[in-house]
């Protein structure tokens, strides 16, 4: 399905939005960074999620302005937010996999900050079945995965997608923040917007004829056995049986949904298929495909950036590179986010849990 181009001339792209942090802006942002790392050790620890939307008050209201923008007007379906400093001596090397870094407290700044602004958006949440269920996730290249379509991959094209779209409570929008990226690997993205289809494929990608099976990030193989015990072996087990189900039965759902205007977008054609008694189907899925290669884009995050995109009106991939596991790889620190938490209570373990069983 990839690697058609859109044969209908060159659409006029509408790229990312941009707010570059101003130097006083930057240092309020520290300042700000800096006392939080005073009382709280982890930018996923209860107290700190409880703290964060109240600091989150004292950020530069320009910024305030735009993430709000971003999330009420639907201004833009990918943002990129500069301005906040990494020092490269002091996160340490990168790490050989994402449960390989040796302190998490070395990245906690950046943690905090990348929440920090997440907030403005939503509340952050992580997945039980996904990298041990921790709620800021490392994206770097992993010995063994390079041809793999995941975040540890690296050597092979990690193909657009929308995040989770097996899963009804995928997040609403995806937070990447870069540590570092010194051979300044692209990013991939594409807009809903952006896209132009005959209104005769547009009714048949509203339809429920598609099915997307859960990738493998979520797959038992990939993240191990657990240690678990008690309630939360039993939860954890669940949300496995549940992945399984998801796999093996998956159920029919639309592409695009909402708005017919303005419409909202879930698909991950890796992981898609259609039934062999629906050639409407396949087709229609063939020209969104074509539809959203034509209208690809990249940009190569630079250390202190945050990429936020709007999971419901964008997809995203990866370009391949060549790892070199020598402390100096591409390097993000990744957060879900969601507009309702509530909506995911019968899957967590209590109301304050952020962690979807």
């Amino acid at each position: 399905m990839h690697g058609e181009q859109h044969t209908t001339g060159a659409p006029v792209l509408v790229g990312p939005g941009r707010l570059d942090l101003t130097p006083e802006e930057a240092a309020q942002v520290h300042d700000l960074v800096d006392t939080l790392r005073t009382t709280h050790g982890a930018a996923d620890s209860s107290a700190f999620l409880r703290d964060v939307a109240v600091a989150g008050g004292q950020l530069p209201a320009r910024l305030r302005r735009f993430l709000t923008e971003l999330r009420t007007a639907e201004q833009h379906a990918t943002c990129v937010i500069s301005g906040f400093q990494v020092d490269d001596a002091s996160i340490g090397p990168t790490p050989a996999g994402w449960s390989q870094q040796p302190d998490r407290r070395t990245t906690l700044a950046e943690e905090m900050w990348l929440v920090l602004c997440a907030t403005a958006l939503g509340d952050v949440f992580g997945w039980a079945t996904q990298q041990e269920g921790a709620l800021v996730h490392d994206i770097c290249p992993a010995p063994g995965f390079e041809h793999s379509q995941l975040g540890s991959g690296s050597t092979e094209l990690l193909w657009w997608h929308t995040e989770e779209a097996f899963h009804p409570l995928k997040c609403d929008y995806l937070g990447l923040f870069c540590l570092r990226n010194d051979a300044r690997v692209p990013t991939t993205f594409a807009t809903v917007e952006n896209l132009h289809l005959d209104e005769a494929t547009r009714e048949v990608l509203f339809e429920p004829r598609f099915v997307i099976r859960p990738d493998d990030s979520h797959l038992e193989q990939t993240h191990g056995s657990s240690t678990a015990t008690g309630r939360t072996a039993v939860l954890l087990d669940a949300a496995r049986r549940r992945v399984r189900e998801m796999n093996e039965r998956p159920f029919p759902v639309a592409v695009l949904s909402g708005d017919p205007s303005s419409p909202y977008l879930s698909i991950d054609p890796f992981y898609m298929r259609v039934p062999e008694d629906d050639p409407v189907a396949a087709e229609a899925l063939r020209r969104i495909c074509a539809a959203i290669d034509g209208s690809l884009q990249e940009v190569a995050l630079a250390p202190g950036e945050i990429l936020f995109i709007d999971n419901f009106r964008a997809v995203h991939g990866r370009r391949p590179f060549q790892a070199r596991y020598d402390g100096r790889d591409r390097w993000l620190k990744r957060v879900n986010i969601t507009r309702d938490l509530r909506k995911s209570r019968a899957f967590r373990h209590h109301s304050d849990s952020r962690i979807i069983y």
